[in-house]
């Protein structure tokens, strides 16, 4: 096993602020709630934050307000190890936030305003230009202009570095930007946005892939991904390459909160296969990570670290 594969995140900073009730409201419906806490957000920064407290050397590039949120967002960004040297501070924006409203099964609805996040520009990707093409993996995401993604990926693909892309919030992409892709990490509904075709999650206990995840994998491969793998919650994540396809079950757990379960995949993904696990290693690891993510509240707080994700591996078995 490789010791502390380099990590680089390239993406977003969020503060969040977070409402539990005992479900979520209708249309122009006030609900009293039961919970309210604020945390430290944000797909990229929740992502950096899992592979930092998972062991990575982790470098974060995005943007955030010179405000009280920004300075948060770093602080537990440098608590969990992760340098934010590549973090800027910007005068002329806001850091970003968002309102999430999460019900008794831990289900959520989330509202975005990205504001420094989207600064974010090539000339943040130059400034880091030499630890992207050092890193072991770079990991995007969708919560930035595509245009500063696409600058990024294709820089290390040059290198040769594996690139992990989880596309979210959903958009259509360009095949120039997969064609640089490693691993593409959608859920069901990115995959259909990105490919147009309806996706269907096999159901409980289903021996058998549902074909519309075969199709939808298959014309993102077509793209020319390297591999994709479908984040199916519950029921685990879902991998196709061209040489294969392969279901993972989920680990069992009661959720609480869902909120960054796909980040925790995403961070803990980077790191094992940075550290040189194979991709069925990977999985695995990456699964255990986004369920026990699920049975704490908010995004940060609910990532584990190496110790207590190894502990809860062993002793519960995926379903």
């Amino acid at each position: 096993m490789k010791q502390r594969p380099r990590i680089v995140v390239l993406g977003s900073l969020v503060f969040d602020f977070v409402a539990r009730a005992p479900r979520l409201p209708r249309l122009g419906e006030t609900l009293l709630g039961d919970f309210f806490g604020m945390f430290p957000g944000g797909k990229g920064a929740n992502q950096a934050v899992q592979a930092g407290r998972l062991g990575a050397e982790v470098f974060m590039i995005g943007r955030v307000g010179q405000d009280f949120l920004g300075e948060q967002l770093l602080t537990s960004l440098r608590a969990s190890g992760v340098t934010t040297e590549f973090v800027r501070e910007d005068t002329a924006v806001k850091t970003a936030a968002c309102c999430i409203h999460v019900d008794a099964q831990g289900q959520n609805a989330i509202v975005i305003v990205p504001e420094a996040n989207l600064a974010c520009g090539r000339e943040d990707v130059d400034a880091a230009a030499k630890v992207i093409r050092s890193a072991d993996v770079l990991v995007c995401q969708l919560e930035i202009p595509v245009a500063t993604v696409a600058y990024a990926v294709a820089l290390a693909a040059e290198q040769r570095r594996t690139v992990i892309l989880n596309p979210a919030p959903a958009q259509p992409l360009p095949e120039s930007i997969l064609a640089c892709v490693t691993v593409l990490t959608p859920i069901d509904t990115e995959a259909e946005v990105l490919t147009g075709c309806p996706v269907k999650q096999p159901g409980h206990g289903e021996p058998d892939f549902c074909a519309s995840l075969s199709k939808a994998a298959a014309q993102l491969l077509g793209s020319g991904v390297e591999n994709v793998i479908i984040t199916l919650g519950e029921q685990g994540a879902y991998l196709r390459t061209k040489e294969r396809e392969q279901h993972y079950p989920a680990f069992p757990v009661t959720p609480v909160d869902t909120t960054a379960a796909g980040d925790a995949f995403n961070g803990a993904l980077a790191v094992a296969l940075g550290e040189g696990k194979s991709m069925d290693e990977a999985i695995r690891f990456a699964n255990a990570a986004g369920a026990l993510s699920t049975t704490r509240a908010g995004a940060q707080p609910s990532m584990a670290r190496r110790d207590a994700l190894e502990a809860f591996r062993k002793t519960l078995a995926p379903s």
